[in-house]
């Protein structure tokens, strides 16, 4: 059963622009969804799925598999391109994105595809969705570990707190939150909306591990994810400082991007700057 992949960094670098490129391409056929984010994570996903988790495409409902969990569901198009990309489901079917009858809806929900691990909408519920099945998996005397994306904005969401004092007083060792730090939600800048500072500094009193990474570094977060799987004594929350858009540089570090989708003559655009990097 394939379990890690050894790739270089060099390698990593094209499996997250040929998502990038897939992203692009589902968004301006779609014509909506959340484009900023979704670039910006491409090599944390390109690394997890393709040297960090445990998981077979093949078998995704594999009883020893690591789960992942996204949180911040509209940023659903880079979960789908990364399992496309891994095997999971025909690449053919991400230009569905959005289309009624499609399995690619704009928010992921369980079972729609293999690889799904929860249903996600409304932000903040991640987290506790995570704790439950880190908690029950942790009963159960299982290995199994329990990834969380989360987006920064999310933060602002009072149910994320409690899961956080939860999990850490009860050291739910086998959770680990990746949370996108890029500085950016709907509305604005998150540091303009509500200030949201240090949060190694606040979640770390809360009896987490907290680690702050370059989230375009493929070796930062390698070594990331292999502390926090290795420390089972406490859950780690590892703060991926990111750049939204990345790749694009009409689209890097501008908020407007966060809910809009390239036209036809941007994805264009988009894509001629993506497709150089290869």
């Amino acid at each position: 059963m394939p379990e890690h992949v050894t790739l270089t960094a060099k390698e990593l670098a094209t499996l997250a622009t040929t998502i990038r490129i897939s992203v692009v391409s589902m968004l301006t056929k779609a014509g909506s969804g959340h484009t900023a984010s979704a670039l910006g994570m491409a090599d944390l996903f390109a690394a997890l799925y393709f040297t960090i988790l445990k998981n077979d495409p093949q078998k995704p409902d594999w009883d020893k598999r690591d789960y992942l969990l996204l949180s911040s569901g509209h940023t659903c198009p880079l979960l789908y391109a990364t399992l496309a990309e891994r095997g999971y489901f025909p690449k053919e079917e991400l230009l569905t994105l959005r289309k009624l009858g499609s399995r690619l809806q704009g928010h992921p929900h369980l079972h729609s595809l293999p690889g799904i691990e929860n249903t996600s909408g409304p932000l903040g519920q991640g987290l506790s969705q995570a704790l439950g099945l880190a908690l029950a998996l942790k009963m159960d005397s299982k290995e199994n570990h329990v990834f969380c994306v989360m987006s920064d904005a999310e933060q602002h969401e009072g149910q994320v707190w409690e899961a956080y004092l939860y999990a850490g007083a009860h050291a739910v060792g086998n959770l680990t939150v990746l949370l996108d730090r890029n500085h950016i939600q709907i509305g604005g800048e998150t540091d303009e909306i509500l200030p949201l500072g240090s949060l190694a500094k606040k979640i770390h009193p809360f009896g987490w591990n907290t680690i702050e990474i370059d989230g375009h570094s493929f070796s930062e977060i390698q070594t990331a994810c292999l502390e926090a799987q290795k420390d089972q004594s406490k859950p780690t929350a590892i703060i991926c400082n990111t750049t939204p858009g990345k790749g694009v540089d009409f689209i890097e570090n501008d908020y407007h991007w966060h809910g809009e989708v390239p036209t036809e003559q941007e994805g264009a655009e988009a894509l001629a700057q993506l497709k150089k990097q290869l």
